[in-house]
């Protein structure tokens, strides 16, 4: 089916083949030339591949091109880094990354969570490796500081081994529909294999984890894709007893940081438990450096 005018894949490289100068390219600039780029031929030789598909994608008959394809067409337009992953995306395939999962929040973030004042907030490396938490959170679930920082991974804690002693909360927290969190974490993981696919820490995990837990190693040999982002959770705290919460799981970008956020239901006994226990919460912490 073809594309919308000016939208999707075959626009998008047809607007960046118009504005590439065929001097750029070290092609020779004709006054009789009618192409304000490259021409299709030009650009499809550039690239090694046939003008007739060049034409198709354009068109937009062709909508998949393959990895090789695509990075072929990003060297021959020459792309930014940042134009090259949007045309990995729009071809339905993930960009070509090196680079280990990030576990530095950056400053934009970092002042949003400061702004959430007493809410119980935590964010979540892309393989569920904590990496932050604020006071609010270390009330409601306990302070995670007292577990070894490679300690500290959700999907871990989710996906016991043995006796694992990995804990995130101190006391229990009771999933409403663990079924569709495991399906969740799971699915998280393995999209992180094709965003971070050289990632050694997320190439471990999920080997630690599909050798030493069966459910894991089962939703995960089934190829798993869902999407959960909220759930309802009961903390069985130690102080005021059982607290239900709401959890709501934000993704900032690229990066894919996880930021879950734990409230209460307004008016409820639930938040005025919350907020008894947040009250003297009033300073953020982060993860200490693993």
């Amino acid at each position: 089916m073809a594309t919308k005018e000016g939208v999707g894949l075959g626009a998008t490289i047809r607007a960046w083949r118009e504005r590439l100068s065929p001097s750029a390219v070290g092609l020779p600039t004709d006054r009789a030339r009618r192409a304000t780029g490259l021409r299709r031929e030009e650009l499809a030789e550039r690239a090694g591949v046939s003008v007739d598909y060049v034409v198709r994608l354009e068109q937009g008959r062709a909508t998949a091109p393959s990895a090789q394809v695509v990075a072929s067409l990003a060297r021959a337009l020459r792309l930014t880094t940042a134009e090259r992953d949007h045309l990995h995306r729009m071809a339905g395939l993930a960009p070509p990354n090196d680079d280990p999962i990030p576990d530095r929040i950056p400053p934009g973030v970092h002042r949003v969570l400061r702004r959430l004042g007493d809410v119980a907030v935590a964010v979540f490396a892309a393989d569920w490796q904590l990496i932050w938490w604020n006071a609010g959170w270390a009330a409601l679930l306990g302070d995670p500081s007292a577990s070894p920082p490679a300690l500290r991974n959700f999907a871990r804690e989710r996906f016991p081994i043995g006796s694992d002693p990995v804990r995130i909360a101190a006391w229990p927290v009771i999933a409403r529909n663990s079924e569709a969190t495991d399906l969740a974490i799971v699915s998280d993981l393995r999209r992180a294999t094709g965003r971070f696919p050289h990632d050694t820490r997320l190439a471990e995990l999920v080997q630690v984890l599909t050798t030493g837990n069966p459910t894991f190693a089962r939703l995960w040999a089934s190829g798993t894709v869902a999407a959960h982002r909220e759930d309802r959770k009961t903390v069985e705290h130690p102080e005021v007893g059982p607290v239900d919460v709401d959890c709501d799981v934000l993704t900032d970008g690229d990066s894919d940081f996880k930021i879950v956020i734990l409230t209460a239901v307004p008016g409820s006994a639930d938040e005025t438990k919350l907020r008894h226990l947040t009250a003297p919460a009033t300073t953020s912490t982060s993860a200490p450096a693993s």
